[in-house]
């Protein structure tokens, strides 16, 4: 028995995941990341809806460094005293899609790259020598990282990747910077993982999971009415296409990817869980061993894994 460590579950795919993984791994526990005071009441609700009560809930606000450094001593504690089974996997499901890109996390940094990324960074190597042998890493990425109309629609524009230090500083931008903001956030995704699968210790895995399409995630809640009313209403007509599915759907396919067979070498990147080639822009180890070392300066940390 482990646990498997997850952000992200409290609505949408998230939620559908984690409600398919405590049905078909009773025995594994899920520990979820809830921001603020509602955790009891998530982990409740998904017992009483799945029947398993391995489940729990640490408080973490991914938008603060502080709140993650004190959820990792938590959960290392409750492992330590015997209260959770050893460390075996990590689900990075959080994420945010913002209308601009001057809004800043607890720490300064433009909230999507600090959430998406720096966030994921921080969890990752704090809790680094804690996953056990045969643990699975699952970051989920997007399709939009391409940046071309096949994979966007043309209503993402394509990633610009300029340093570090510049994507993780807010800025003037609106709603198409914003959401520029979120595809680069995403090609970071795979560099990080990338960086981190050299990094792993034989016997752990680490991926990036493209969900695809998948309307009705609440991922454009910060977006504007009219941006809303088409993710409510013309985006749900895309389920019908082979482009997109629903929560319930993407959530299954999700838990799948997490817990079941090995989908693939460590690093690849996953598109609805087969493993498949990213952007070419994606393979870029420069800016992959550059990500990782910014990253661990702006979180306060060694760049070497020790």
């Amino acid at each position: 028995m482990g646990t498997l460590l997850m952000t992200g579950a409290s609505r949408g795919l998230g939620r559908e995941a984690a409600e398919q993984l405590l049905r078909d791994h009773p025995d594994q526990h899920l520990l979820l990341t809830v921001r603020g005071a509602n955790g009891d009441r998530l982990a409740t609700e998904l017992a009483g809806k799945t029947g398993n009560r391995n489940v729990s809930t640490v408080s973490a606000d991914l938008a603060s460094f502080a709140d993650i450094r004190k959820a990792v001593q938590e959960i290392e504690r409750r492992i330590d005293v015997g209260e959770l089974p050893p460390l075996t996997g990590f689900l990075g499901n959080a994420g945010l899609q913002m209308v601009s890109t001057t809004r800043a996390t607890e720490d300064g940094f433009e909230a999507t790259f600090g959430v998406n990324v720096l966030a994921n960074y921080l969890l990752l190597r704090l809790l680094f020598d804690r996953f056990e042998r045969g643990s699975r890493i699952v970051v989920v990425g997007s399709d939009v990282h391409f940046g071309d109309f096949k994979h966007s629609g043309g209503l993402i524009p394509a990633p610009r990747w300029t340093t570090v230090a510049e994507l993780a500083r807010p800025r003037p931008g609106g709603v198409r910077e914003g959401r520029r903001a979120y595809a680069t956030s995403k090609l970071a995704v795979l560099y990080l993982v990338h960086a981190l699968a050299r990094r792993l210790p034989d016997g752990v895995d680490g991926y990036t999971y493209n969900p695809g399409l998948v309307p009705g995630t609440g991922l454009v809640r910060d977006a504007d009415p009219v941006s809303r009313f088409a993710a409510r209403t013309v985006l749900q007509l895309a389920r019908a296409t082979p482009f997109a599915m629903g929560p319930v759907a993407a959530g299954r396919l999700l838990a799948k990817t997490a817990m079941g067979p090995r989908p693939g070498a460590s690093g690849s990147y996953l598109d609805r869980g087969k493993a498949v080639p990213s952007s070419p822009e994606s393979y870029d180890e420069a800016r992959e061993e550059d990500l990782w070392a910014a990253a661990a300066q702006l979180c306060g940390l060694p760049a070497e894994v020790r």
